[in-house]
């Protein structure tokens, strides 16, 4: 197993599930222990509560929620009935998925399927080069590179120049940071996977946001952790911060990825007291932060401004590891990423580096060390908000237009809306909507053990008039679903 077992509180429960199990006033059709079941079964198809998470003894339950204890013994019947729940004598119950439920067991495909150029692909959160500023850093590139040629080539902590840069970059937003604490990375996986290898090891703790980044889950299914999920907040309210002490406390993990800033797949910002905290009860437990930071040059909020960086409340690193990349800002073809830790992290990292790839293209680190140093990269974030903003827009109207029954929040950055499908199952959605022309990942994607089959990452990375196309499609795809050619839809 690669997911942790955790134990859910009675307490933690009757928060989840509102303060109670009664009927809602004016709803007496629905019994207390048939309302109880399906907040239970809500709350694991929602990631709320993980798979094979251990639940409270129906007498407990039944005393936190003020009611009887055969209402709890009921909904527990309930929920064994429907394949929820797993009980043994003496052992207690825990929650689980009925056969059906379960995700594939990849991640979301690292390479498109050979398909037509019709094909609208919605699978990416990316976005195409913004030119001429692309040619420009490379042409204005050149004669540095005339001057590197002349030396080995072989840069492991990255080159010089863009560990300058980027430093200053970090120091001009009130974080002061020293080139030593810069590693340059082959694009932010590259990043997370090198943290991955130097702290993380087979069995190891690793705790995620769920749902989290789908290539990032897979990395660490791969590589043997054991995955602790802690559900994000409501809506697009950033991180529950009681679900993340309880679980820094007793899970222990080795580190934590986390994404503050326009969370990819949720579009969620935290705010600087979330943040705060949470570096503080990172500290306490002695975990390492791992905060993916690749969205937040795409802010769109009007005027508004921007939140202080995780990294700004450990300025030194002992806590804070930040991983940044060009690749959403600028161009995901440029793969340079970069770590920002603590010096001694950096030079662990930079010594294990040996045994994979050595280092990242040296025109590339070139190219970007310029746009960085001149006004290139300032340049390209406000292009992407004007262009970004622009296809979020269009996105979201062609939804409300064509698909009124899906919800959403309107994230203010990123470039991800997490949509609840209007209780479709998204994996039989993704497969009905790639034979409609458009390919769209399911919500399985971004979750562990069957969590979110009811939700669609959608990236507003298309121009209008495609986005438009792409809604209808996949709103094509949904009515057939919804008329019976796929199977039953998500409660």
């Amino acid at each position: 197993m690669t997911t942790w077992t955790s134990t859910v509180g009675a307490a933690q429960l009757k928060r989840l599930l509102g303060g109670g199990a009664a009927p809602a006033p004016g709803d007496r059709r629905r019994p207390a222990y048939r309302v109880l079941a399906d907040g239970l079964r809500y709350l694991v198809l929602e990631g709320r509560i993980p798979v094979a998470a251990r639940l409270p003894a129906e007498r407990e339950l039944a005393a936190a929620l003020s009611v009887s204890r055969t209402t709890v013994a009921a909904a527990f019947e309930a929920l064994r009935t429907d394949g929820f729940l797993e009980s043994r004598r003496g052992a207690g119950s825990w929650t689980a998925v009925p056969a059906g439920h379960a995700p594939p067991s990849g991640g979301l495909d690292p390479l498109p399927p050979d398909t037509e150029a019709s094909v609208i692909d919605l699978g990416y959160a990316a976005l195409p080069a913004p030119e001429p500023l692309l040619t420009r850093a490379f042409e204005d590139a050149l004669p540095d590179l005339r001057t590197t040629t002349a030396t080995h080539g072989d840069f492991p902590a990255g080159l010089p120049a863009l560990r300058r840069a980027l430093a200053q970059r970090y120091s001009a937003a009130g974080v002061p940071t020293m080139p030593e604490q810069i590693m340059v990375t082959t694009g932010a996986m590259g990043g997370v996977a090198a943290v991955r290898r130097l702290l993380a090891g087979r069995g190891e703790r690793v705790a995620v946001e769920h749902p989290s980044y789908a290539n990032v889950l897979q990395l660490m299914r791969d590589t043997g952790t054991r995955l602790v999920p802690v559900a994000m907040g409501e809506g697009l309210s950033g991180w529950d911060l009681p679900a993340w002490r309880r679980v820094l406390r007793d899970a222990a993990p080795r580190f934590a990825y986390v994404a503050a800033d326009f969370h990819n797949p949720t579009g969620a910002l935290a705010d600087e007291e979330q943040r705060r905290e949470l570096v503080a009860a990172a500290r306490a437990a002695g975990t390492l932060l791992v905060v993916d930071d690749t969205m937040r040059d795409l802010d769109l909020r009007p005027g508004a401004a921007p939140v202080r960086p995780v990294c700004a409340f450990d300025p030194g690193g002992s806590t804070v590891v930040t991983i940044g990349s060009a690749s959403k800002t600028f161009w995901a073809g440029l793969r340079i990423g970069w770590v920002r830790a603590a010096p001694d992290t950096v030079r662990s990292l930079v010594a294990a580096r040996a045994y994979a790839d050595l280092g990242s293209p040296v025109f590339e680190q070139l190219a970007v060390a310029r746009l960085m140093d001149g006004d290139g990269w300032d340049a390209a974030v406000a292009l992407r908000r004007g262009q970004v903003t622009a296809n979020r827009d269009a996105l979201v109207a062609a939804l409300r237009a064509r698909l009124p029954d899906w919800e959403f929040a309107v994230p203010a950055g990123g470039l991800t809306l997490w949509a609840r499908a209007g209780g479709l199952s998204s994996s039989r959605l993704a497969d009905l909507a790639e034979r409609h022309g458009v390919r769209v990942p399911a919500g399985t994607r971004f979750g562990l053990d069957g969590a979110f089959e009811g939700y669609l990452r959608l990236p507003f990375t298309l121009p209008g008039p495609l986005a438009v196309e792409a809604v209808a499609r996949l709103a094509d795809a949904a009515a057939l679903l919804r008329g019976g050619a796929g199977a039953p839809q998500v409660p």
